[in-house]
């Protein structure tokens, strides 16, 4: 059984899921990956990450829908999120619209600063 933790990565974009893998598992981290919220919903229930980064724009299910339907869950809610995204809004704002959810853990915003990704997922997994 590996040490290493584990992130999983939520972006429809490919270029997006295979900057991010590499950086991380360059990093030490294991990675897992889906496309949409729903994809990612599965994978979170049967992977248990350590983590998780989470685009905002995503088909079939957004990443906001994905970020409530997470928070609610008690199985679930103590996973830290770090929201990557392009949207430049505030996003406390932004996610909380229509029903209270507490604030990602870390929210970095694209296009991705390698090192202030590095360093939030080093504080939530230390």
């Amino acid at each position: 059984m590996s040490d290493k933790k584990k992130v999983l990565i939520i972006d429809d974009e490919e270029d997006v899921l295979t900057f991010l893998s590499t950086l991380l598992e360059d990093n030490g981290y294991r990675t897992i990956s889906a496309k949409n919220g729903n994809e990612a919903m599965v994978k979170v229930r049967s992977e248990k990450p350590d983590a998780v980064t989470l685009d905002i724009t995503m088909p079939e299910k957004s990443g906001v829908k994905f970020y409530r339907e997470m928070k609610d869950d008690t199985a679930l809610r103590k996973i830290p999120i770090v929201i990557v995204t392009g949207i430049s809004e505030d996003f406390q704002k932004f996610i909380s619209t229509r029903k209270q959810a507490p604030p990602p853990e870390g929210y970095i915003q694209k296009p991705i600063d390698k090192q202030v990704l590095l360093d939030t997922l080093k504080k939530l997994l230390p």
